[in-house]
């Protein structure tokens, strides 16, 4: 099995959703992930990487039902990783992903390999 995955999301969108909704950030993202961004200045800008990530890791793996965090980003001072969990932590795969962001969209790439 092999597959890429891209997704695009402007920051401001997501930003204004965890606004309205302050719960919707437990639910997309693992404490890990949250942690990560609030350290950073902005942490909607980092929350949208790993967003798009996440749709990124779908995508390449071809998911069409998943759970937000069973897709976690990991950040530990070098290129971010990816770890699964939960229903998909079995599967015997690499997942290799690029973060992007400027100020206004954040962006990833993964690429799935056996």
């Amino acid at each position: 099995m092999s597959g890429v995955g891209l997704d695009l999301l402007e920051i401001e969108r997501l930003e204004a959703a965890l606004a309205r909704r302050p719960s919707l950030a437990a639910r997309l993202f693992t404490d890990g992930e949250r942690a990560y961004a609030a350290a950073r200045s902005r942490p909607g800008q980092h929350l949208a990487a790993r967003f798009c990530a996440k749709e990124a890791v779908a995508k390449a793996l071809g998911l069409e039902a998943w759970a937000w965090r069973d897709i976690e980003v990991v950040s530990e001072g070098g290129a971010p990783r990816i770890v699964l969990h939960g229903a998909l932590a079995d599967r015997d795969v690499t997942v290799d992903v690029s973060l992007t962001h400027s100020r206004g969209t954040a962006g990833a790439v993964a690429m799935v390999r056996t």
